[in-house]
């Protein structure tokens, strides 16, 4: 598990937008070193409508069923 335990890698979840839209995406990681020098807590997703891979705030990011 990564992220704080919350999400596992592989996992299918939701990426939220400024906008209130949310985007399917799929968890690959926690990003550790932005907590360690003191940001916000970080996931790595990747969307495979694009195969895009991007860095994003952890609060940003819900499960899917």
């Amino acid at each position: 598990m990564s992220g704080d335990g919350m999400f596992h890698q592989g996992q299918r979840v939701w990426v939220h937008g400024p906008d209130g839209a949310a985007r399917e995406a799929i968890f690959v990681g926690g990003g550790d070193n932005a907590t360690f020098f003191g940001g916000p807590p970080l996931a790595y997703v990747v969307f495979p409508d694009t195969r895009e891979g991007v860095e994003i705030e952890l609060d940003r990011v819900t499960a899917r069923d």
